[in-house]
């Protein structure tokens, strides 16, 4: 069973014709016509202009058109060419409205469950204190001793058991009352939580004498 590419060939050689003579005669390109009769698809154009360069070829050669063009279409193997491949576009990013709306809802979740993660955080962890007076060992004269410095928000500040306010910035401060026996003064620091900071400082009362 002859291919295309054998009957156009033979027909050519029967005639005494070159591959340029062919292309005076039909003004096809002389390449084109040595890729049909070596059935190389890849290096002619798409289908249809094949199917136009077997009928005018046909035509020169006095081969049989409907014979040709029937050979033609069980040779040609349209569906293992790729002549123009479309571009793989799948894999390329693009930045759209969707994605935008996706980028954007995922920061503000994020943001919102960082915020959150920090305030749980800080209601479950002991308030800090950040005690300047009494110093360790400090020597107190007469009968009482200034208590004051500094915790967190929202908590609440106790000396020696006695509830001393607390301001909009965190400050606090009382004169605490001191016997003579009195070794040392106990700061306590309790959140809403219920966490608990205590500082102890010891402290020497002098005893006044006249």
């Amino acid at each position: 069973m002859k291919k295309i590419g054998q009957i156009m060939e033979n027909a050519r050689k029967e005639k005494n014709y070159s591959h340029q003579k062919l292309e005076e005669i039909t003004k096809i390109k002389s390449s084109f016509i040595a890729a049909i009769e070596n059935e190389n698809w890849q290096a002619l154009p798409s289908f249809p202009t094949v199917l136009g360069f077997v009928k005018s070829i046909s035509s020169a050669l006095s081969i049989d058109e409907r014979m040709a063009v029937a050979v033609l279409k069980r040779d040609y193997p349209p569906k293992k060419l790729s002549i123009n491949p479309k571009p793989d576009i799948s894999s390329k990013p693009s930045w759209n409205p969707k994605f935008t709306f996706i980028l954007g809802i995922s920061l503000v979740i994020a943001l919102i469950l960082g915020y959150l993660a920090f305030q749980y955080i800080k209601f479950t962890s002991p308030p800090k204190i950040d005690l300047v007076s009494p110093v360790e060992g400090q020597i107190v004269s007469g009968n009482s001793v200034l208590v004051f410095g500094s915790t967190d928000m929202d908590v609440k500040i106790t000396v020696d058991n006695q509830p001393v306010l607390v301001d909009e910035d965190g400050k606090f401060s009382t004169d605490l009352e001191v016997s003579p026996m009195a070794e040392e003064v106990v700061v306590r620091a309790v959140s809403r939580s219920g966490k608990e900071t205590v500082i102890e400082r010891k402290i020497e009362v002098q005893q006044s004498t006249n």
